[in-house]
């Protein structure tokens, strides 16, 4: 059973400067509530209630946004805004959060080896802290059931268009099952030429305990970082490892483009506004398009 989330959550957030100079780009919201938020409630509905965020400097928002403002929430009950002052109350109670501190940004790889000590000798679930999901059924228990079924590491992964392949970590393998592949081959980032595939590492991961001496061992490689990507080729050498191509939507909202589309997609799920949002997306296109933008 799985028990544990990681969530790596140091990155630097650089593309989002200077907003992220003094805040966590986790912490940059998707209408109202932080985009971190929306992956510790997958975990939840999920089933895991224990969690590791993997923070770094200037990340404390994070921390202080998972505790508790009880001056806060008394505020809120005297201005007799109670429906918000228990929802910002849930927050602090949506699970078991804990923290450490990546020491220095090394990569992913390096970040997850920082989890070795509280995920012990269980498997666990890798959860990027930049990339939200859309689906009927949540991306990670998706990937819980099949672990569940063939008890090894399995990896979230999505078609990107071949021509974007260079920005992904790319899988291969062979179809076992409906979605489901035994993979051969993983890629940081390849050209064309090194890989046939289309299929990208969609920032959700089932790992188990066998990954720590391998992260311990990797070298270097993309941008001079310690790369999951890589000590998961070396796992692939003494066991199976399994990609599910996972039903939903995903939302990676690490760059400036990305996360606009995302604030427009989940503005119009919201029932309360989506109609005069709507509304007022069309007069500002029908605009755009007389003015030949």
């Amino acid at each position: 059973m799985i028990k544990k989330a990681v969530i790596p959550a140091a990155g630097l957030g650089t593309r989002f400067l200077p907003a992220t100079k003094a805040q966590p780009k986790e912490m940059l919201p998707i209408i109202d509530t932080p985009t971190i938020q929306y992956v510790v409630q997958e975990a939840i509905d999920s089933g895991i209630e224990d969690i590791l965020i993997i923070s770094g400097k200037s990340k404390r928002a994070i921390e202080d946004h998972f505790d508790r403002n009880t001056e806060l929430e008394s505020i809120l009950e005297q201005k007799g805004e109670h429906d918000l002052a228990t929802s910002i109350g849930r927050i602090g109670d949506m699970a078991n959060i804990h923290f450490i501190r990546q020491k220095e940004m090394n990569g992913l790889g390096d970040a997850i080896y920082y989890a070795r000590q509280h995920t012990g000798d269980e498997p666990f679930v890798v959860m990027l802290g930049d990339t939200i999901n859309d689906a009927v059924i949540p991306v990670t228990q998706q990937l819980i059931d099949v672990y569940n079924q063939y008890r090894q590491t399995v990896i979230a992964v999505e078609r990107v268009p071949r021509d974007k392949i260079y920005m992904y970590g790319i899988v291969s393998g062979d179809e076992v099952s409906e979605r489901i592949l035994k993979v051969s081959q993983l890629i940081e980032k390849p050209g064309l030429s090194q890989t046939n595939s289309d299929l990208a590492v969609a920032g959700r991961y089932i790992l188990t305990p066998e990954i720590y001496p391998l992260l311990e061992k990797v070298k270097p490689g993309k941008n001079n970082e310690i790369q999951l990507t890589d000590a998961l080729q070396l796992l692939l050498q003494r066991e199976s490892i399994y990609a599910y191509i996972f039903e939903g939507r995903r939302y990676d909202v690490g760059n400036i483009l990305d996360y606009l589309k995302t604030t427009v997609e989940m503005a119009l799920k919201r029932e309360e506004f989506s109609r005069q949002f709507l509304d007022y997306l069309k007069t500002v296109i029908a605009k755009a398009e007389s003015n030949n933008l």
